[in-house]
């Protein structure tokens, strides 16, 4: 399934005192959700370790340190 994520690589510094943290989004498609901790993403061709957080709803992408061969 296709969904915006927040990918790693994106984020920037942001303003917390104004609730912005800095995380930027894209399109990411999700091939494998066993649990929240435990999700794999493809972003740009390639597969990478994914969260799902439920509390706000949102994917991250880890696409710095989570690539998967």
């Amino acid at each position: 399934m296709k969904v915006m994520a927040n990918i790693h690589s994106l984020k920037q510094k942001g303003n917390p005192e104004q609730l912005d943290f800095g995380h930027q989004q894209a399109e990411v498609t999700i091939i494998s959700h066993k649990n929240n901790n435990d999700v794999i993403a493809e972003y740009q061709g390639v597969r990478y370790k994914a969260i799902f957080n439920p509390f706000i709803g949102q994917f991250f992408v880890d696409d710095l340190y989570g690539r998967l061969e």
